[in-house]
């Protein structure tokens, strides 16, 4: 089965570093404008399954990096909230949505839902009640960047056989409704400013299974504090193993 896949041409992606990084077959990473890199914080994860937490900075730019570690070309399901970052739809990860395109070893930035062919509208962290799910009243994946990995099906074409394809400039995004309720100390992603971003629609025939999904729950710091995910308390002096303790040599081996 051949869908249409986006193929985004990425201006001064360098390789990722391993900091605040998930995935194998992928790399993750989560980086604002300021250039930080977000420490992401593992979670409980399955077969070809990864999950990590993140925190969110209320009102600040960020983009998804991936890299492919894989020897062949890719397709990759992006969903933020539970919305297909290129068609703005409900996204289930399968292989038959819209998805990016990413060479073998090539790297990519995905820095927000994609309007046209040279467009995107930023991504940014606000509340869920502002977030771009909840203009269409769906909050069932509210504050989770998920994505699955498919490599390309192998097909052995003979050497006199033309298997070059066509590119098309002509693709559709989803559009902004009015915003609904949600949960003020949620946190969700902005439809923000609108920025040049080229690209162009391939020819792509993705496996049926993915690889890897990679879900990546980002939180405000508070949330992360009352969950536990992080230690937000006082930090206790560290004992000095020098300075601290009196007493004699004990018998060998009981301390």
């Amino acid at each position: 089965m051949k869908i249409i896949a986006v193929l985004a041409f990425f201006l001064g992606i360098t390789t990722i570093a391993q900091a605040g990084t998930i995935g194998s077959d992928v790399e993750v990473q989560l980086r604002t404008d300021s250039g930080r890199i977000l420490p992401l914080y593992p979670a409980a994860s399955g077969y070809q399954v990864q999950k990590a937490y993140a925190e969110a900075v209320k009102g600040e730019n960020y983009s998804i990096m991936v890299s492919n570690r894989l020897n062949r070309r890719i397709g990759i399901v992006v969903a933020v909230d539970g919305r297909n970052i290129i068609s703005g739809k409900k996204s289930w990860l399968r292989n038959n949505e819209r998805m990016y395109i990413l060479e073998p070893y090539e790297s990519g930035e995905f820095s927000g839902w994609r309007t046209g062919s040279d467009r995107i509208n930023r991504f940014f962290f606000t509340t869920a009640a502002d977030s771009y799910a909840a203009s269409f009243r769906d909050e069932s994946a509210m504050g989770v960047i998920a994505m699955a990995v498919y490599p390309e099906v192998r097909r052995y074409n003979p050497p006199w056989h033309d298997s070059s394809q066509e590119l098309s400039r002509n693709k559709s995004a989803g559009s902004a409704a009015p915003a609904a309720r949600a949960e003020e100390k949620s946190a969700g992603t902005g439809y923000g400013r609108e920025e040049y971003s080229p690209s162009t629609i391939v020819a792509f025939e993705p496996e049926s299974q993915a690889v890897e999904k990679i879900f990546l729950k980002y939180e405000w710091r508070s949330t992360l504090c009352k969950k536990g995910i992080i230690r937000c308390g006082p930090t206790p002096e560290p004992r000095n193993r020098m300075w601290e303790g009196e007493g004699f040599a004990p018998p060998p081996g009981r301390y």
